[in-house]
């Protein structure tokens, strides 16, 4: 590479005002590198480091930047000075107290060994940056107001004592003003005591709702249209919701009056009857009743199973689990038709505990009180649970009067199997 002994710097510094509220803190800067040949260096990135001065060159350094442009295939770099590399703050410069110079350092080899320094004066183009602001006026400023309209107006009145009163007031505005907080103000505060026609309480309206329709007091009343359809607007979203991806404890957490339209929705293979709102889990049943003909014997009749007798919510699993390791030799027996069920790719189905069943026959079955009804399509029969009771009888649910009964566990009646999320 050729020995540059000098830099011939082409100058061009363009301070524009921004036609926004105040100028940019920038300049322009252009410079043409040649070596001393005069050829342009060209597609070369090179180093520079710009300095501000104030008052003489040199003078006092007021802000120093690097940076490390690359020259286009005419020679030609441009940067703008106060985005580069530094400590200093470009805004910070009181354009006021120049005059100002401009020192830039160069290392073409892009090494940072300045090897190259040219200075030049800023004139008055660069001041635009200082022209956005207003110097305060030495010894103040008079100025005596003789627009009409301004002299009439509320404004003229205000005085140095008003506005220290208003930015020191003891009122918490962030709360609701009594009477008292408005006399605060300076203002006269007070409920209606006189009324044209002879009455201050006439015009206070008691408002009642009934389906879509809200009614005043006076005799009055509106029909808002389609709001007996909000409910199965509401039905539809959650349902949305959870074909969305969220979890039926998002849905809750989001909104806790959604907690029964959450019931009888579609989730994971089976439709949703209880969810823990504490820690997010659930219980699922299945659509449908299992079993060839819907309904099957307990178990063993005269064979006591140690272990499941699990009543409350959570122990119905456990149960089945007890049931299925007594090896009882009856064939499709109730807790075998829910262990061994394949429903949306989800295999972990099993008998419901006694209160699990019951939970179901609330929220989705025939006591369900909801406008949603009887979700699961049980029948009017009775519904075996996992809760053994003797080695006679375990626990079942009938459906059609909601009563808990102790069941003959080779009695054949429904069974539907349900799983946890």
């Amino acid at each position: 590479m050729k020995n540059i002994k000098s830099l011939l710097l082409l100058l061009s510094l363009l301070i524009s005002t921004s036609v926004w509220a105040q100028s940019p803190n920038k300049m322009s800067y252009q410079a043409v590198i040649r070596d001393t040949d005069s050829k342009l260096v060209t597609s070369q990135v090179i180093s520079m480091q710009i300095s501000i001065l104030q008052g003489e060159a040199p003078g006092t350094v007021v802000y120093v930047e690097t940076q490390t442009p690359t020259t286009n295939i005419n020679g030609l770099v441009s940067i703008e000075i106060g985005t580069g590399a530094s400590s200093d703050k470009f805004g910070d410069i009181d354009w006021s107290s120049g005059p100002y110079f401009i020192k830039t350092e160069t290392d073409p080899a892009g090494n940072n060994d300045y090897t190259i320094t040219g200075i030049s004066q800023l004139l008055s183009v660069p001041y635009a940056l200082h022209a956005n602001t207003a110097d305060s006026i030495v010894g103040g400023i008079s100025i005596t107001e003789t627009d009409p309209i301004f002299g009439t107006s509320i404004a003229n009145g205000i005085t140095a004592a008003d506005t220290t009163n208003w930015n020191n007031h003891t009122v918490d505005t962030d709360t609701k003003l009594d009477s008292t907080g408005i006399a605060n103000l300076g203002y006269v505060a007070g409920g209606i005591t006189s009324e044209v026609d002879g009455s201050i309480t006439n015009e206070i309206q008691q408002l009642a709702t009934n389906g879509d329709t809200i009614f005043i007091s006076a005799g009055n009343y509106i029909v808002l249209p389609g709001l007996s359809n909000i409910g199965s607007l509401v039905e539809l979203a959650v349902q949305q919701r959870l074909d969305d991806g969220e979890t039926p404890f998002d849905i809750y957490n989001s909104d806790i009056t959604l907690l029964d339209s959450l019931y009888g929705k579609t989730y994971q293979g089976g439709l949703l009857f209880y969810l823990n709102t504490s820690n997010g889990t659930g219980l699922l049943a299945a659509p449908s009743d299992q079993g060839d003909i819907q309904w099957a014997p307990w178990a063993c009749s005269f064979d006591e199973i140690t272990g499941a007798d699990g009543i409350t919510i959570g122990t119905g699993a456990q149960n089945t689990i007890y049931i299925i390791d007594d090896q009882c030799t009856t064939l499709d027996m109730a807790a075998d038709l829910c262990a061994n069920l394949t429903l949306g790719s989800y295999s972990d189905w099993f008998l419901p505990s006694k209160d699990e069943l019951y939970q179901m026959y609330l929220k989705i079955g025939l006591g369900n009180t909801l406008p949603s009804g009887n979700v699961g399509g049980f029948s009017y029969g009775k519904y075996w649970s996992s809760t053994e009771d003797s080695a006679y009888s375990a626990w079942a649910l009938d459906f059609y009067e909601g009563n808990q009964i102790s069941y003959g566990k080779g009695n054949p009646i429904y069974v539907r199997a349900v799983r946890t999320f």
